[in-house]
């Protein structure tokens, strides 16, 4: 009863803080807020062909990869990601989350070093968590205090975690300067590029690609979950790598494989990008754009981004909360994000342009958003 009664304190606290979470069904509403945003989840054409060629596949994968759960739509689908993002190898994990755990937990070893932008994913912290290797943050995007940290580490093995495009914040990191940072240091840089797969690059390739920096790169993070429209993520990079994570990743030995029609679905879904990737990206760019423009006015109030994700900064739970129910009361999904997911005094709508979004529909909700937010603030 001790612990039950602690849950609950600590569950009536976060009530009281305009923190609590909930799980909420999709309403019909016009999204301004899912990572899908290519839209691809919702595409047709490449849904058909899924279908089409899923008849008679198996409905799981009966095992871990290392058991029965390797079998060749997943080798296929790996090719077709690798050649993709330009890697020599992909190899799939169930998802961005254990991907992150997988490379954390298994490669930095106790003497080892991470150093990491304040800013990453929560999966990154937690596969730190995991790691022998000792870790220490540097001052977001902030290259002085990366050069700083390198310096001070500069007699042990150094990894450099970062992400292309932060997910909460919707900015890009400088990665032609953080991979040249890390050259001169002998450091090896991963980089996580969750919301720059499909969105960066003249295909949707990601942002180290488009920079040209894919080379300089130990390992790239692709996420299949948002921009792809599926589920799972790919680690590419080297061959060495990926042997390594095969024999050494738990996340990855440990697991039940993707099934079939997941694999299925990746390798379709990447054959479609790579015919129509360039068309997709640009139509993306022209909706964030325009949207841009939409919301020139409160500029001093939105956070510097040229992705999809667009933040507009409204401190503290309560206040942020209200907006966005009001917002969603005509007819636009959006989500507040509060602390503690960011921190406290820096609370915002989080707001995902998609290439599904007409110019009707952003102007529609840019001229709700202004008008509500003059309102309440």
């Amino acid at each position: 009863m001790q612990i039950i009664n602690r849950m609950k304190a600590l569950l009536d606290r976060r009530l009281e803080k305009d923190s609590y979470r909930s799980l909420q069904v999709n309403e019909q509403l016009v999204d301004f807020c899912s990572n899908d945003y290519l839209s691809l989840s919702q595409n047709m054409d490449i849904a058909k062909k899924i279908h089409k060629k899923s008849i008679g596949l198996p409905m799981g994968s009966t095992g871990s990869r290392l058991l029965t759960g390797h079998y060749k739509l997943i080798d296929d689908a790996e090719q077709e990601v690798a050649a993709f993002h330009q890697a020599d190898t992909a190899l799939i994990f169930n998802s961005g989350y254990s991907a992150n755990l997988g490379i954390l937990s298994s490669i930095p070893r106790k003497s080892d070093i991470i150093l990491y932008d304040e800013l990453v994913h929560a999966s990154i912290h937690d596969g730190m968590r995991l790691s022998a290797a000792s870790s220490y943050s540097f001052r977001h995007n902030n290259l002085s205090d990366l050069e700083k940290q390198l310096k001070i580490h500069q007699s042990k093995n150094i990894f450099v975690f970062i992400e292309s495009i932060y997910s909460m914040n919707g900015d890009e990191a400088p990665l032609i300067e953080i991979a040249e940072l890390c050259k001169k240091n002998n450091a090896l840089l991963i980089v996580d590029e969750a919301h720059s797969s499909g969105v960066c690059g003249k295909k949707g390739e990601g942002l180290c690609v488009e920079k040209g920096i894919e080379d300089a790169v130990f390992a790239r993070l692709h996420t299949f979950g948002k921009a792809i429209g599926l589920h799972a993520a790919a680690v590419v990079g080297s061959k060495t790598l990926r042997d390594y994570l095969i024999n050494f990743s738990r996340p990855l030995i440990y697991t039940t494989a993707i099934n079939p029609h997941t694999a299925l679905s990746i390798l379709e879904t990447y054959k479609h990008l790579n015919i129509n990737g360039a068309v997709y990206v640009k139509e993306l760019k022209e909706r964030i754009d325009f949207y841009k423009l939409q919301m020139l006015t409160l500029s001093d109030y939105t956070l510097k981004s040229n992705s999809a994700i667009q933040c507009l900064l409204i401190p503290g739970n309560t206040k942020v909360l209200k907006i966005c129910t009001d917002i969603k009361r005509a007819g636009f999904d959006i989500r507040a994000i509060r602390s503690p997911t960011v921190a406290a005094g820096r609370e915002r709508i989080r707001i995902c342009i998609h290439r599904h979004n007409s110019l009707d529909q952003i102007g529609n909700f840019t001229s709700i958003l202004k008008k509500t937010f003059k309102q309440k603030t």
